[in-house]
């Protein structure tokens, strides 16, 4: 690995995470829950996969504010100032932005690796070679990196990148977002598309630079606080910068545009495990292809569920065939696996009729 660069590491964990809802909530969203049942919540496995190339100090994490303490639980070897809080969320633009300016006040030359902070990946090893390849690459071109992922199957829940030539990095032809059923198998029949994993690597001068030429409003604001950054002003000036900034992910305000827009893809068992029916996926079944806890949940005729109860309660089910169970204690959903799409209009109407205190 080339270290001409001090590399850091920006963790994205401002998300609500509400297709896990109701065991994902407003209060502890997805990120800081171990619902891969490891013993580590999303966010302290990400940290770990990424303390194997990056000092402790060299990390950043963007989160919401009112999730601070939360990561400085998760993450106990950060300190404060490298939680950097958004007062309200704007997608993944704004909140690399953030970190980008942050970070060129630090350092200038900084190599940036930016990642999800809720994301599984199981060949660790692999992982940390496909990173060090696109930190190498970065480091040389004035390029723009991330991350694609061998598809295993036509899924309609990803982005895809697709290649323009078949060279271990290549140049980004086009991206897609979510195609629908019938387009994602043309896709993975074609060899020529991967899975966008939502990480990126790049020096923290390319970025910037693209911003200024993609998104100029959003250039514009940080820029204008950029002195302020770093100092007692900062928590002002960026409460103005996301009450004024647009909304929009990095992928449509960027990387779309971009003419140099680079991949590096391989095959390294990844999954953004961003809603119940991709957990039940991964997850180890019992004989009848159930998806629960080995004691206290007892099932009968039930085949094909997910089943999520809290660790002192006992549950009994019977007759249930491909349902998503996910009881906490004060929300019990109950949904056919087929359905889960429709968790968002429940929350919308649990909240138009209790408030947030479900949420």
């Amino acid at each position: 690995m080339s270290n001409k660069r001090a590399q850091y590491c920006v963790i994205m964990a401002g998300g609500v995470g509400t297709r896990f809802w109701p065991e994902s909530r407003q209060s502890k969203p997805k990120q800081f829950l171990d619902i891969c049942d490891t013993g580590k919540s999303f966010l302290r496995m990400t940290y770990e996969r990424f303390a194997h190339l990056v000092p402790n100090e060299n990390f950043l994490v963007v989160t919401n504010t009112r999730y601070k303490d939360l990561v400085l639980e998760h993450i106990p070897e950060l300190k404060e100032e490298q939680v950097l809080c958004e007062p309200i969320g704007r997608n993944t633009a704004p909140c690399i932005c953030y970190a980008a300016y942050h970070l060129r006040h630090i350092d200038p030359e900084a190599m940036m690796i930016v990642t999800p902070a809720d994301h599984l990946i199981l060949n660790e090893a692999e992982f940390h070679s496909i990173v060090e390849d696109t930190i190498d690459f970065a480091t040389e071109n004035n390029a723009l990196m991330t991350i694609g992922l061998t598809p295993s199957r036509p899924e309609t829940g990803y982005g895809y990148i697709q290649k323009s030539d078949n060279s271990k990095i290549s140049r980004v032809k086009c991206f897609t977002e979510k195609p629908n059923l019938e387009l994602a198998q043309v896709f993975v029949q074609s060899g020529e598309f991967f899975w966008n994993s939502g990480i990126f690597v790049w020096k923290v001068s390319d970025i910037i630079e693209a911003v200024a030429e993609h998104l100029p409003e959003h250039h514009a604001l940080f820029e204008g606080v950029a002195p302020l950054l770093g100092t007692p002003s900062e928590k002002e000036a960026i409460e103005q910068v996301f009450s004024e900034c647009r909304s929009i992910s990095i992928d449509y305000g960027v990387m779309e545009k971009a003419e140099n827009v680079y991949v590096r893809c391989g095959d390294f068992g990844w999954s953004d495990v961003g809603t119940w029916g991709l957990l039940y996926q991964l997850s180890r079944k019992d004989k009848y292809a159930n998806v629960k806890p080995d004691d206290r949940c007892y099932t009968y005729n039930t085949r094909s569920s997910i089943i999520s109860i809290p660790k002192d309660k006992v549950a009994i089910i019977n007759g249930l065939r491909d349902y998503i169970v996910v009881d906490t204690e004060d929300v019990l959903l109950i949904c056919p696996r087929n359905e889960e799409q429709n968790i968002k209009k429940y929350i919308d109407e649990v909240k138009y009729n209790t408030g947030d205190k479900h949420i």
